[in-house]
């Protein structure tokens, strides 16, 4: 799920940007911006952009650094994640142990096991993966709802991240799946 919020946060603004005649604010949007995109926050959200960056106060300066480090309000676009939250997504990548899932900005894996009912035969050469009794089939590009059943963020590294799917409950799975339900 996608969300606005304001939040305020602390930018380092290195000493070379400190001139006689050019302003703080002039590098505070792009300080900011390199700072916060593409990190989660201390809530496990993921933060996509960031926009109206305004200083809040006077500066510190850290003694032996020499860089001031500013408290600045902003707003945020994040991508927010819970257990076992209903996500919509397309597959990207099919491989020998499941499939992978772009949903919102972050990959997901849809385990092999998870995938649905039936053992599944996987031919990575199609990227496709089908069901042996039912013969349903999935495969890149394809639409999924899916249920978010682990949810490990790595705020270090977002794309190393895990979060595990699975489409074996009612209403879950492949949309074509679905539409042939109906």
């Amino acid at each position: 799920m996608y969300k606005v919020i304001t939040k305020e946060d602390t930018i380092r603004i290195p000493a070379e940007y400190m001139r006689r005649g050019h302003s703080l604010n002039q590098h505070i949007d792009r300080l900011a911006a390199s700072a916060f995109e593409g990190r989660f926050d201390e809530m496990n959200r993921f933060i996509l952009v960031t926009a109206n960056h305004e200083p809040l106060g006077r500066g510190r300066i850290i003694h032996g650094d020499g860089a001031v480090y500013q408290q600045v309000r902003f707003d945020a676009l994040l991508y927010c994640m819970d257990d076992y939250e209903v996500v919509e997504g397309a597959v990207s990548e099919v491989n020998e142990f499941g499939a992978f899932v772009r949903i919102g900005p972050m990959e997901a894996l849809l385990h092999k096991s998870q995938i649905m009912e039936d053992h599944v035969d996987i031919n990575v050469g199609m990227n496709m993966v089908e069901g042996r009794k039912t013969g349903k089939k999935i495969g890149v590009g394809d639409s999924v709802r899916a249920r978010i059943v682990s949810l490990s963020p790595d705020t270090s590294d977002p794309r190393r991240s895990k979060i595990g799917l699975t489409c074996k409950q009612t209403g879950l799975g492949c949309h074509t799946w679905l539409e042939e339900e109906r």
